[in-house]
């Protein structure tokens, strides 16, 4: 699998959001990307019945904002999360 870094990442997000909001990338602005250290391997962000490692992992925070609504995804050299969309935390890319 390809590691990913924090361009890549970032295009990934703007890809994953814009497909599900049914919109063209260009209507995404990009608020932030943050070198972030997050407490687990889950990027704090599990999905239903996920076990974790217990380890700091480095990764980024991505915040895009479209219309005035923000939306996160965290990531890191092996995967993507998006964090609380409709409630729910999903894996967008990796394992």
């Amino acid at each position: 699998m390809m590691k990913l870094n924090k361009e890549v990442a970032l295009n990934h997000a703007k890809k994953d959001l814009a497909s599900r909001l049914g919109i063209p990338e260009s209507e995404i602005a990009i608020k932030s990307v943050e070198d972030v250290e997050f407490p687990d391997a889950s990027l704090g962000a599990p999905i239903e019945d996920e076990m974790a490692a217990q380890i700091i992992t480095s990764g980024w925070k991505i915040k895009l904002q479209v219309k005035g609504s923000t939306y996160e995804y965290r990531a890191d050299s092996n995967q993507i999360r998006l964090c609380d969309f409709k409630g729910e935390n999903q894996i967008i890319f990796g394992d």
